[in-house]
């Protein structure tokens, strides 16, 4: 097998990073906005509702199929390729929405097409992440992924500030769009085949997915993770209705806690590089503690805590993607990430559901409902490195 230098895979991780950033510009800058672009379409707020839930449903669901086509048939780039142009073709389209019903229908889409390339790409991504450090690799993907999730959304603002319209913005998007399928398919004809990027003198043992104990135990740790992590969501509502910042600098503390996760994600990645799994379990314990200074705190807890929760969403984006990568042997990647995407991103919507009805009760029991499920987390995730070890 032709033997692949390690710059050569680190230009994989950027290609495909940029390819991210683009896609992130797109849909995120687009989420900005979908809400009251509904709602002038004439849909109730149950629609909006109803909409935004089920796309992340699908979204999540199509995850397992995805990955375990992917890794069934070996045709990681032509899955990955469907589930961009759904993804990013949604958002332009947009635009030509005549009637909320097909809005809504276009933005269940979009989420769809994200489900279904998430998990082969994350699969390619990590035999070459694999050759310059796992969590380098995750890291610096993640942390241009971000950038674009950044990003969008200020171009949306910046449009609506001097264009007005709605429909403008997600025609203004088609051009990231475009950038991010042209990267996509240059990165197609430059790799054709990731597996040869991975080092192929680092053996994995092939053991079934179903038998790989490790995995699921980490799964449940991760799960846990998420159930106990908020939505910035509610936090920005927390902010809003207790008047703790201004409708000014709730947008402004987001774009800081994304500046957060772009600037520690390649770092936790390069120490997970040099000191292994033991790195997510530290930045989980400390970053579970983001609940009580979101939620009790003056502003400036506030908005430290909301730093806290950035980097925790980082180690979330970066760390536990290279530990997949690490637990599991290269053909059967697209499945482990297709299940781990699912059973997180079902146990984040229950933990959001649960802390939402908790904040009308008690903003005491939110907390501790948050540390409880992470705190809990800490050992599971201590397991699951004592079995990898063996």
């Amino acid at each position: 097998m032709k033997d692949i230098s390690r710059s050569s895979a680190m230009k994989f991780v950027v290609m495909i990073g940029i390819v991210s950033m683009f896609a992130d510009m797109t849909y995120e800058g687009a989420r900005s906005i979908t809400g009251p672009y509904l709602g002038m379409l004439g849909a109730s707020a149950a629609v909006v509702g109803f909409t935004a839930g089920f796309g992340e449903f699908l979204g999540y669901g199509l995850r397992l199929f995805s990955g375990y086509l992917a890794d069934r048939s070996d045709r990681y780039w032509l899955i990955a390729i469907i589930g961009y142009v759904v993804n990013l073709a949604a958002v332009p389209l947009l635009a030509l929405a005549g009637h909320w019903w097909i809005a809504g229908l276009l933005i269940i889409l979009e989420r769809a097409g994200k489900g279904i390339r998430v998990p082969p790409r994350d699969a390619m991504l990590s035999h070459a992440a694999q050759r310059v450090g796992m969590g380098w690799g995750f890291g610096l993907h993640e942390a241009l992924d971000q950038a674009g999730a950044m990003t969008g959304p200020l171009l949306v603002t910046a449009v609506l500030y001097f264009q007005g319209k709605y429909q403008f913005c997600f025609a203004i998007l088609a051009f990231p769009a475009m950038a991010s399928l042209f990267m996509l398919f240059f990165s197609r004809a430059q790799y054709p085949d990731p597996h040869a990027l991975e080092d192929q003198s680092q053996s994995f043992e092939m053991t079934s997915l179903k038998h790989n104990k490790a995995f699921w135990i980490y799964l449940a740790g991760a799960s846990l993770v998420a159930l106990g992590y908020a939505d910035f969501a509610l936090i920005a509502f927390h902010f809003g209705k207790t008047s703790l910042l201004s409708p000014l600098w709730i947008p402004v503390t987001y774009a800081i806690a994304l500046g957060a996760n772009i600037l520690m994600s390649p770092l936790l990645g390069h120490l997970f590089d040099r000191m292994g799994f033991i790195v997510l379990i530290v930045i989980t314990l400390i970053t579970s503690f983001f609940a009580p200074l979101v939620f009790l705190g003056g502003a400036a807890a506030a908005m430290f805590g909301t730093l806290l929760w950035g980097i925790g969403m980082g180690a979330q984006g970066s760390l536990m993607r290279a530990i997949i990568a690490h637990m599991v042997s290269g053909g059967k990647r697209g499945s482990a990430y297709g299940i781990f995407n699912s059973v997180f991103g079902l146990f984040w919507f229950i933990g959001s559901a649960v802390m939402g009805i908790l904040y009308d009760f008690s903003i005491t029991s939110l907390i501790i409902f948050s540390l409880l499920a992470q705190f809990l987390s800490l050992p599971v995730l201590w397991k699951a490195l004592r079995v990898q070890r063996g």
